[in-house]
């Protein structure tokens, strides 16, 4: 059996330089500096590793804020959910939802400690002008008849491929025209590859664990058969506990966990019912197309009410573009989650409407958040608070099944945003170092970042990033019709003049991605 990154290699086009944006938090008109960079497919584990070093998606747009210039500093910011505990104020949402759902009672109080993020154009400097560009590039035949061509063409130079050489090919399980937008089918192919040093973990294998978590696993399973329920099949009514979080015994001195208070029993005759439906967005699955156009009419609702959008300006193709397309490709291990790795959005419903989706991504070691979007009439359950509650058990629940998925991604962390401020409340959570990479807890950040908007948390002044580019000539790129390591590439070329954009971008990617994805060249 193939290993599990022996899927379609990730395809990117980088953009060289920095780019300048009016800055969505501080409206700063040319504060906002970023690097960036178009995906026209991703495997997950890629987007998994740039994600660990900085990196963030809008669409198919992959982007890394230049950290030491731009106007303010957005540090990527997990969660640890397993240590997670709720807090006074956490608690005090929880409630008001168990309070409207058993009672239709509606909180008086307003909603001004709510998080709100910028909207999705402002998120990545708005330049609505390049974004169509690129989508117009992404859609074209040209690109997906040339890579079909390499493969066909190298399947023809090898022949048949004896055994012993499976671990030097890509296997190619996905369709190449359907993930590059043509939509065409194309037959599996095998990519000539050379091996790769430093793989990570091969995740379509059971991950190793000591015997004490599996004894813990065997109870949870025993006690998952006395008590059987489940979200995982598409959705999960409020009241009902999740299957793999069994309720435990009640002790007076116990604080309740977050499962206790998420899943609180109803009273039979409670005056709503709330549902939460996972559904693949991309690609669509039947479930998505069918509610489309009410999660759209959601979203439309919500730009003109919250971001003052006018009414043309949240169109299908802005929210398709940014909310619904995503490079990442679907990939369904025997290991992983039930729902599978990809793209997803977590549905709301009250008693039979759409009130709410948050936009998450599932990858090998969390579920990343990407935007929510509710119905402005619910404001006052404060769902941007709950939601994020949800998706934190959520990723609780999926640590079940699969035990290396353990951390909840929300974002960038911008402390010199006050508004942005309230995603340190989640707690225990970590800040990613700028320069190093490594994870430090928030609470060491945060008098650093009082004195200054920027800085290097890793205090070890000797530390260097593990993962940076090493080896630039061993980056993979696609040209013409080949895939060939960089080094062989720039001697064919006498490419001077990209060598700066090429290891700017080898640089950015570190190089594990720079070694496993195809870096297109015109």
């Amino acid at each position: 059996m193939a290993s599990w990154a022996a899927f379609s290699p990730s395809i990117v086009e980088y953009f060289e330089g920095e780019d300048s944006y009016r800055c969505g938090y501080c409206k700063n008109e040319s504060g906002s500096r970023s690097n960036g960079m178009w995906a026209h497919s991703m495997t997950v584990q890629d987007y998994q590793d740039l994600i660990d070093r900085g990196w963030r998606r809008s669409g198919k747009y992959v982007y890394k804020p230049v950290m030491n210039q731009t106007c303010c500093p957005q540090y990527t910011i997990r969660c640890r959910p397993l240590q997670f505990q709720p807090s006074k104020s956490h608690k005090k949402v929880l409630k008001k939802m168990l309070k409207f759902l058993a009672k239709g009672e509606i909180s008086k109080g307003n909603c001004e400690d709510e998080p709100m993020e910028p909207s999705m154009d402002e998120s990545v400097a708005g330049d609505f002008a390049l974004i169509n560009k690129l989508d117009i590039q992404c859609d074209h035949k040209t690109l997906s008849d040339d890579l079909k061509e390499t493969f066909e063409s190298g399947e023809k130079k090898k022949g048949k491929s004896p055994k012993k050489e499976e671990p030097k090919e890509l296997i190619q399980s996905q369709h190449i025209e359907e993930k590059l937008g043509s939509g065409e089918p194309s037959h599996p192919v095998k990519v000539h590859m050379a091996p790769k040093p430093g793989k990570g973990a091969d995740l379509s294998k059971p991950p190793c664990r000591k015997a004490k978590e599996i004894r813990k696993e065997r109870k949870r399973l025993k006690l998952m058969q006395q008590n059987p329920a489940g979200e995982l099949e598409g959705f999960q009514a409020q009241g009902e506990p999740p299957s793999l979080f069994p309720p435990k015994a009640n002790k007076s001195n116990q604080p309740k966990s977050l499962e206790d208070l998420i899943f609180e029993s109803l009273p039979e005759n409670a005056s709503h019912k709330l549902e939460v439906r996972v559904v693949r967005s991309s690609p669509p699955s039947s479930q998505f197309k069918a509610t489309f156009q009410e999660s759209y009419q959601v979203y439309k609702r919500y730009q003109m009410v919250i971001h003052q959008d006018p009414p043309d300006k949240p169109t299908v193709s802005q929210f398709t573009r940014f909310l619904c397309s995503s490079p990442l490709e679907a990939e369904n291990p025997p290991h992983g989650p039930d729902c599978g790795y990809g793209s997803f959005h977590q549905q709301y419903w009250l008693d039979g409407r759409i009130i709410a989706v948050g936009v998450i991504d599932i990858l090998p070691y969390c579920v990343s958040s990407v935007y929510l979007y509710y119905d402005p009439d619910y404001s006052f359950l404060s769902l941007g608070v709950y939601s994020a509650l949800r998706e934190i058990g959520f990723t609780r629940q999926l640590h079940q099944k699969t035990s290396q998925l353990s951390y909840y991604y929300m974002g960038f962390y911008i402390h010199s945003c006050p508004k942005m401020k309230y995603k340190g409340q989640y707690r225990p959570s970590d800040l990613l170092c700028p320069e190093t990479y490594v994870w430090v807890p928030i609470e060491q950040c945060l008098s650093l970042l009082e004195n200054s908007k920027y800085c290097r948390f890793n205090q070890d002044p000797e530390a260097v990033d593990e993962g940076r580019s090493k080896e630039p000539d061993r980056l993979q790129v696609f040209h013409k019709k080949a895939i060939l390591p960089y080094g062989v590439y720039k001697r064919q070329r006498e490419a001077a003049a990209e060598e700066a954009a090429v290891l700017q971008y080898a640089r950015l990617v570190g190089q594990a991605c720079a070694e496993r994805m195809l870096l297109l060249r015109n």
